[in-house]
């Protein structure tokens, strides 16, 4: 082989190992670095609305705009904001909501070490249980980035990790681009991700994500399809609706 051939096949080598670990660690199918899902079953016309980075002084906004459509939907909030907000937090649950673990600060988990990791995902956990009396049982990674220690941090904790079908981007498009994007995605099981925060951003803007939900919402339901939270799309028969 010539030292052209032996650079070429070294760099196809690496250039594979990088696909596998962008894989690893940001797509949205990956369980490699720790268990996840992405949809929930495929046989029925149900969808899972979920919203990110709450609670804020926004998120009873949301909520009363759900109750008007009759949607509940699971909310990943981070331990941070629920410190900061907790009455929102439990008005969250209240309402009929879902609550899963985002970490407690939101940062890229990338080139952390494990006890960083376990550090974020149980200081959320422990907090979010305090104050709303109910502990969370899914998980979703900051920016869904995943990496090497998320793996024993979910299990200790017993969660499982929650990626999306479709995310709307609703923290910097245009409410059209947002609500094109979650109709095109929209199918049987589909894990729909938008924002009642951002970040740990105090009294956010979240115009766009609430028109956003004002348009699809009656859009999917004139489709056929009917809403759930994460337990109930991934437990299928714990919902008394059949298809």
């Amino acid at each position: 082989m010539s030292e052209v051939s032996r650079y070429a096949a070294a760099a196809a080598v690496l250039g594979g190992a990088a696909g596998v670990m962008a894989y690893a660690v940001r797509g949205r199918s990956s369980s490699l670095l720790a268990p996840s899902v992405y949809h929930g079953a495929r046989d029925r016309r149900s969808i899972a609305l979920t919203f990110d980075d709450g609670p804020s002084e926004s998120t009873p906004d949301l909520l009363n705009l759900l109750e008007k459509f009759g949607v509940r939907a699971t909310f990943f909030q981070c331990g941070a904001n629920v410190r900061r907000l907790p009455s929102i937090s439990r008005e969250v649950l209240a309402a009929g909501h879902e609550v899963g673990n985002h970490s407690d600060s939101h940062p890229r988990l990338y080139f952390k070490n494990g006890s960083f990791i376990a550090r974020e995902l149980s200081s959320a956990q422990e907090t979010i249980a305090a104050i709303t009396g109910s502990a969370p049982r899914f998980f979703r990674a900051p920016y869904g980035v995943r990496w090497f220690g998320l793996r024993e941090a979910q299990r200790r904790l017993d969660l499982l990790g929650v990626m999306w079908t479709t995310i709307g981007v609703d923290w910097k498009l245009p409410v059209n681009p947002v609500v094109t994007r979650l109709l095109q995605g929209a199918g049987n099981g589909a894990i729909l991700c938008l924002h009642d925060g951002r970040i740990l951003e105090k009294r956010p803007n979240i115009r766009v994500t609430l028109e956003a939900v004002n348009q699809i919402v009656p859009k999917l339901i004139d489709r056929g399809f009917h809403f759930e939270t994460i337990s109930e799309i991934l437990c299928p028969t714990k919902n008394s609706q059949t298809e």
